[in-house]
């Protein structure tokens, strides 16, 4: 069974929507990003997909390529 979190059940503020996209944005990792919201990795995900939020890295080249 998956850790209570103390958000657990709680619906979504606006400011903590408003955080959850800053932080995606800067290319956080989703399970630091629950850990600082207070709630699981499942529910930021859930959550950054009602929003249209990507939790993709947006900085990392494909294929580690190099300029040369």
């Amino acid at each position: 069974m998956a850790k209570s979190t103390r958000n657990s059940g709680k619906s979504w503020t606006s400011s903590a929507k408003a955080q959850l996209r800053s932080l995606a944005s800067g290319n956080t990792p989703t399970r630091v990003i629950g850990l600082k919201l207070g709630r699981s990795e499942a529910a930021v995900r859930s959550q950054a997909a009602k929003q249209n939020t990507s939790l993709k890295p947006t900085n990392q080249s494909p294929y580690n390529r190099r300029s040369r």
